[in-house]
């Protein structure tokens, strides 16, 4: 099974893919899509849509885990814009007929590290043990991504 995670970002949107085959686990690839901060908003989405939809086209995915919808309530308009990035993967999916599932933050975390007050610093810690990858060489952003893919994979584990 080839699970992509995804974790959304209008400035940065970080991905992981990783294989799941009789119990082992390989890390495909992971990386971030960063737009141009100056770059108006519809085409910072399309960039996001052109590199996701690229990336899902020749890796072939059999299903997508999309973080949750998290926003401060002091920063409503930050849940509008990510709204927007979220609304462009969900199409994809949809395009693209891939399964999809949505985990919050914390969950995740929990299954990864066993703690769902863990820092991203920690979980990228974590992630990179499991995965055998140098831990400096990964990004916080495709670290929470591959975090998604692996989550779902350690609470799915009965099921798969």
């Amino acid at each position: 099974m080839r699970v992509l995670g995804i974790d959304p970002g209008f400035k940065c949107t970080g991905y992981g893919l990783i294989d799941f085959n009789a119990n082992k686990i390989k890390v495909v690839e992971a990386g971030v899509i960063e737009p141009k901060q100056r770059d108006l908003i519809q085409n910072r989405l399309q960039r996001i849509y052109a590199n996701l939809d690229k990336i899902i086209f020749e890796s072939k995915p059999d299903i997508m885990v999309l973080e949750k919808l998290y926003a401060h309530y002091k920063h409503p308009t930050t849940a509008c814009i990510l709204g927007h990035v979220r609304g462009v993967i969900c199409l994809l999916c949809s395009l693209r007929s891939i399964k999809l599932v949505e985990y919050g933050a914390k969950r995740i975390r929990k299954a990864v590290t066993g703690n769902g007050n863990a820092t991203k610093l920690q979980t990228r810690s974590v992630v990179a043990h499991i995965l055998k990858i140098d831990e400096q060489k990964l990004t916080l952003d495709a670290s929470d991504a591959l975090a998604l893919a692996l989550g779902f994979i350690q609470m799915s584990r009965s099921q798969l």
